[in-house]
């Protein structure tokens, strides 16, 4: 059952093929926002783009790879086109990368790591600025780490890259606030069933951990409540 709660209201989400962010772009779809759901992979995409219709919800696909050069310059054009504001903008996609100690680091891997993780971020926020800028309400979520915040050992690459995120999307966050009606929020999804997890915890049981749908239900729960500039949600 579609709610109303984000009726009218055009959410982005990026990673939307599994994981959080497919549970976050249904779950904001199901609060009766028009969700844009980006990811690499066309036919995860268009798996839940159906689960979406098929609940009531309404959602557009948008396949890419937010590496790819002008990728994310050319999707924020296409959305202008067509919607005058954008309301919510989740920041889910990001790679682990290999856990090795810092001194081990592979250069061009962590090249990887950062260009997903920060740069495709920072593009994402400067292609859709004005359209964040335009809403009557705008919100920008960006997922991250514990590792962020807590440096843990051989997590060295993608901590930093979640720590840099977490100082980018802040950072913008200060210089938009007296200028627009726009707010930024950090969340920590904790331990998680994604296939990421999976990676990084193999003899772990997924049984014990937290679905997606959580983290989903969490993120959507904060946008209802209007959260404050710069706050932190830690989902436990």
């Amino acid at each position: 059952m579609v709610e109303t709660f984000l009726s009218g209201r055009l959410a982005l989400v990026t990673g939307a093929s599994r994981g959080i962010g497919a549970a976050t772009a249904e779950a904001l779809a199901a609060a009766g926002a028009h969700v844009i759901l980006t990811a690499r992979t066309a036919a995860g995409l268009e798996a839940v783009e159906e689960r979406i219709h098929a609940s009531g919800g309404n959602a557009t696909i948008a396949p890419l790879d937010l590496t790819e050069n002008d990728s994310v310059a050319r999707l924020a054009s296409a959305v202008a086109e067509r919607w005058p504001a954008l309301d919510v903008l989740v920041l889910n996609a990001a790679i682990l990368g290999s856990l090795t100690p810092v001194a081990q680091i592979d250069g061009a891997e962590l090249g990887r790591v950062l260009t997903l993780n920060l740069l495709a971020n920072q593009a994402m926020i400067a292609g859709f600025d004005p359209l964040l800028r335009a809403s009557p309400a705008g919100h920008l979520v960006a997922l991250t780490s514990s590792v962020g915040a807590r440096p843990r050992a051989f997590w060295g690459a993608y901590g930093a890259s979640k720590a840099a995120l977490e100082t980018l999307v802040l950072s913008y966050g200060e210089e938009v606030k007296n200028l627009a009606p726009l707010k930024v929020a950090i969340v920590d999804p904790g331990a998680t069933a994604t296939k990421m997890r999976e990676r990084a915890y193999p003899g772990e049981d997924p049984a014990t951990l937290k679905a997606p749908e959580a983290v989903a239900q969490a993120i959507v729960g904060m946008l209802r409540q209007d959260f404050e500039n710069g706050h932190r949600l830690e989902v436990r």
